[in-house]
């Protein structure tokens, strides 16, 4: 649909179809019907003042006799870049900082327990043009730089646990660069990171110019809330990285990715509902949204002229999820080897950015 007008295929069938031929469209591409939540008005007027979507709907199971729902919100943000990717690098990080602390604070009024951003949600989504500078000076540390601190912050102001992808610089091991996701508990405290576990090589979207495979396997982090794993973009279309976060106990695995439309949008939607099911755990699947343009003409390598400026766009609109995930106590899944309930809570749908690979 990428290209087609088309602002997202749910809008679509909404717009065309009769009420009860949408509801059994929707049953046959989704499953149940979802039921949608009732929002803090608060949090309403927040986002319409921000620019951003907010939305919720709730997964609901059986409920049991003898224990009570175990429920977890979590909270998917869909962001754009709010500046030129020309603008200094400095001013580009701090712009995104104050986005995401606005967000934040929206996520924080419907009790998010746990938010995600999108795949190297601070800088642009550059990779395709090939080029060094500026793109690696927004690599920073995973363990100190200003993102985790902000990171930090954020969570123990709204007691929330924290997934935040960036750009990686280990300055340990020669300024090597890795594209990771590092978890920060609601206390503050960085529990650690993950590293993408498979780089796309696909036309323009080589990311190996920029740096490799991870190396620290599938780990899986235990917060207050649940047990988490981090399965980022291009790891989603390979069943059995999935399988390995759900067999190291995740119970939620985030896929904060950055994809194109025309590129993959028939498999995104559904590879996470797939690893869903086939691994009995919750799977949170992100995009960015929007456009956002660079300005070289070569950027492929092949010597071909590229689009002036060079632009990534996807049609679907800026948005952020919160899900309420209810999870049963460890070890014991119930008949369909999911979690008792979810919630799928406020989701916080924020403004435009671009969906790359």
């Amino acid at each position: 649909m990428a290209g087609s007008g088309f602002e997202s295929l749910e809008r679509c069938l909404e717009k065309h179809l009769p009420l009860t031929e949408l509801q059994e469209v929707k049953r046959l591409l989704y499953g149940k019907e979802t039921r949608k939540l009732d929002l803090p008005g608060a949090a309403l007027e927040a986002a319409s003042r921000g620019d951003f979507e907010l939305q919720g709907y709730a997964f609901e199971a059986a409920a049991e006799q003898q224990r009570r729902p175990r429920t977890v919100r979590v909270g998917l943000v869909q962001n754009r870049t709010p500046l030129p990717a020309d603008t200094p690098v400095v001013k580009q990080v701090a712009a995104l900082h104050r986005r995401m602390e606005a967000v934040v604070e929206v996520a924080a009024m419907c009790g998010v327990n746990v938010v995600c951003f999108q795949e190297a949600w601070t800088m642009p989504f550059a990779f395709c043009t090939r080029e060094k500078l500026p793109w690696t000076e927004f690599a920073e540390s995973a363990e100190d730089g200003p993102t985790i601190k902000f990171c930090q912050e954020l969570a123990r102001k709204h007691s929330m646990v924290v997934v935040s992808p960036i750009l990686e610089r280990d300055s340990a091991h020669g300024d090597v660069l890795w594209n990771t996701a590092v978890v920060v508990a609601s206390s503050g405290a960085v529990l650690g990171k993950t590293r993408k576990n498979h780089i796309p090589r696909v036309g323009d979207f080589n990311e190996s110019t920029y740096y490799m495979e991870g190396n620290l396997g599938h780990p899986v982090f235990q917060t207050q809330f649940g047990r988490i794993a981090v399965n980022i973009c291009y790891g989603r279309h390979h069943p059995l990285n999935w399988l390995m976060f759900s067999i190291n106990g995740a119970e939620i695995i985030f896929n904060p990715s950055a994809t194109i439309g025309a590129l993959s949008e028939s498999l995104w939607p559904i590879e996470a509902r797939n690893a869903a099911i086939a691994n009995h755990c919750f799977t949170c699947a992100i995009n960015r949204v929007g456009q956002e343009h660079f300005p070289n003409e070569f950027t492929s390598g092949d010597g071909k002229k590229g689009p002036t400026p060079q632009t990534v766009s996807a049609h679907l609109p800026p948005a952020a999820l919160v899900w309420t995930l209810g999870l049963w106590p460890p070890g014991t899944p119930d008949e369909n080897g999911v979690g008792t309930g979810v919630e799928m809570g406020q989701a916080v749908r924020v403004p435009s950015v671009s969906s790359l690979k």
